[in-house]
């Protein structure tokens, strides 16, 4: 099971674009688990339940660089989504550009 963890400023809108996400791996039987949480929990997230891949939300990508200074030892891909993806709310687009990353982590 690939976890792809979204985070954003507060969470909200994000978990309904990680739940269309969980739609799309739903329905091509893909064994991923979505999820969207506040970037303040992103530390706790990552020492307990170590996601395949974190998407960061558009409005916080001024944390980007920060992110990747503070976790990106943990070998984890770490992102930030396409914002015209993000404002339609394209979870296909946004699984495809998470599983991409997973993928291009692992070689």
């Amino acid at each position: 099971m690939k976890k792809i963890y979204l985070f954003c400023s507060a969470g909200m809108s994000t978990s309904m674009l990680a739940s269309n996400m969980q739609s799309v791996a739903n329905a091509h039987n893909l064994p991923i688990k979505v999820a969207a949480f506040s970037h303040n929990k992103l530390e706790e997230i990552i020492e307990k339940d170590t996601p395949d891949c974190i998407l960061l939300g558009p409005q916080v990508k001024y944390m980007y660089e920060e992110t990747v200074e503070q976790f990106g030892n943990t070998g984890i891909p770490i992102a930030v989504i396409d914002q015209a993806d993000y404002g339609m709310m394209n979870g296909e687009k946004v699984l495809k550009s998470a599983i991409k990353l997973i993928k291009s982590n692992k070689k």
